[in-house]
């Protein structure tokens, strides 16, 4: 499985980790890692210390969890990317959308 997730004891924690490509083949895997919850957790970490490779597909997907769990009012932060995932998302701007680190 390419996409695993993990949530805090008290539901309050959603951490969705990357493996490999996150490309368009992980857009179903991805988006049902957050959808099937029961209810919505405060905060999502979407951890990529195991992601090799992003593109413009795994922008969108990271846009739409974004929409999903409440937009502008959203905690959802990026951890553990490598630099070259980090420059592309400094380049797209998602650093003012994101808390990146």
């Amino acid at each position: 499985m390419s996409v695993v997730t993990e949530v805090s004891p008290d539901g309050q924690k959603l951490t969705i980790s990357v493996r490999g490509r996150f490309d368009f083949g992980r857009h179903q895997e991805f988006r049902e890692a957050y959808e099937r919850l029961n209810h919505k957790p405060d905060s999502i970490v979407v951890d990529l210390k195991d992601a090799t490779y992003l593109d413009s597909s795994a922008l969108g997907m990271l846009l739409l969890l974004r929409d999903h769990a409440g937009g502008d009012d959203s905690d959802v932060r990026v951890v553990n990317s490598n630099s070259d995932v980090r420059k592309i998302l400094a380049i797209s701007n998602f650093d003012k959308l994101f808390d990146i680190s």
